[in-house]
């Protein structure tokens, strides 16, 4: 049942008509029948912004602004946000889910300049603000970032002039650790400066946004190279750009850096936006990203060196994204820790390997390429889920100590300042 016909929309009316079966050019066919006399739908607001809607068997059809969003009766019921379904303290659902009828239709709805009210069978009114409805639709959704991003080459980073954190400030005030959280979540890399070069000390920084995750190499790592691990990392080897624990189920989402001392050449740090060249893959060959994202690899590691016996495998593709929005959010990309590709059919193996020699040229273009030299005071805050990291080779003796940070715990830390993460 239409509210008003098209021409009644563009001027931004809404007033209910009786149901003609007319239905609007731009809107996809439902070869459903419309929802007949059972569904009284009361008068609305004579004006609201472009607001109309249309009841179907299953669901309601409501446009409001620039949104056209189709919202299921069972969802409509699930998520009533009234005292008796949902607790606004806590933000958590009181009704049982389980207990919805599958098959509910409203027995009655309306809309305001402002609110969609249902009326259940049972008597109870659901009521949801049309802008909550926008937000929190598929619809809605799809139209938005989870996680808003500057996307950098070299260059870009460059002139963008990120400032460095000073030490102090990131750890007595909200200000500075605000300003710390917005640089890392636009750029996923970000630096504290006038740091003591201890590992106690840096322990303490990381502290500020997060728990430190411990993992196979311990809470806080502390390496020279001394190959005591089974690890290129702790070689004076070159190492080419990847993204770390690759191999674990969830790779750890926060990486901290920070040279203590260095007596030699060499040894710079290399820091490449994997989502920046994974953009330019999706504009030049879509198809390349669309494999990339769904052929599911293994990546193995296998320890065992004096008293460390591991033997890890995470499995995942190479880029995952959101499936509502196609929003990259993870780059799973170590090509030493890759497995044996045992997860791929013979006909689709030869097309991930061009797809992945795609991305794997972009990441290796001289411009996306950005070196630092870390230094000891300068600690270096690195988005594994997002940058890739990779070192020049080096002479001398060189210390680092860092450690692995809870993506959770360092998101719901900018959250709780007023960021959108």
């Amino acid at each position: 049942m239409w509210c008003q016909r098209l021409a009644w929309l563009l001027q931004g009316r809404c007033r209910q008509r009786g149901s003609t079966g007319r239905r609007w050019p731009w809107l996809p066919q439902d070869p459903r029948p419309i929802l007949a006399a059972p569904v009284r739908c009361h008068p609305t607001a004579t004006e609201s912004p472009q607001c109309a809607w249309q009841l179907h068997r299953d669901h309601l059809e409501l446009k409001y602004g620039n949104t056209l969003m189709r919202l299921d009766f069972v969802w409509l019921r699930d998520h009533c946000r009234s005292a008796s379904c949902y607790n606004a303290k806590t933000n958590q659902r009181s009704l049982d889910t389980a207990s919805v009828d599958l098959a509910i239709q409203p027995q009655a709805v309306r809309v305001d300049e402002t609110t969609l009210f249902l009326t259940w069978p049972d008597g109870h009114v659901t009521r949801y603000r049309l802008e909550w409805l926008v937000k929190n639709s598929y619809e809605g959704q799809k139209q938005r970032v989870m996680h808003p991003r500057i996307l950098w080459n070299a260059e870009i980073y460059r002139q963008a002039q990120v400032p460095s954190v000073d030490c102090r400030s990131f750890l007595e005030t909200d200000e500075g650790l605000k300003e710390f959280l917005q640089n890392f979540l636009l750029y996923g890399i970000a630096f504290v400066e006038n740091v003591t070069p201890t590992k106690e000390d840096t322990e303490i920084l990381a502290e500020r946004i997060s728990i430190i995750r411990e993992t196979i190499y311990g809470r806080m790592w502390y390496f020279t190279s001394d190959f005591s691990r089974g690890d290129t990392a702790y070689t004076k080897l070159a190492l080419d750009r990847h993204t770390d624990t690759t191999y674990f189920q969830e790779p750890c989402g926060i990486q901290v850096f920070h040279c203590l001392k260095h007596e030699g050449t060499g040894g710079r740090t290399l820091l490449v936006d994997g989502f920046h060249a994974a953009e330019q893959v999706l504009r030049q060959a879509p198809e390349h990203f669309e494999l990339l994202s769904k052929v599911p690899l293994k990546h193995e590691y296998v320890e065992n060196v004096g008293g460390c016996h591991n033997h890890m495998i995470g499995v995942g593709p190479v880029l995952n994204v959101y499936p509502w929005n196609n929003e990259l959010y993870l780059i799973r990309y170590n090509n030493y820790d890759r497995a044996v590709i045992n997860t791929v059919p013979h006909d689709v193996v030869r097309r991930w390997y061009h797809a992945h020699r795609a991305l794997t040229a972009e990441l290796r273009r001289p411009d996306n390429e950005l070196w630092v030299k870390l230094k000891p005071g300068k600690a270096l805050f690195v988005d594994n889920w997002r940058v890739l990291h990779g070192r020049e080779a080096f002479t001398g003796y060189r210390q680092l100590c860092g450690c692995y940070l809870t993506r959770d715990d360092v998101l719901n830390t900018a959250r709780l300042l007023g960021l959108q993460a």
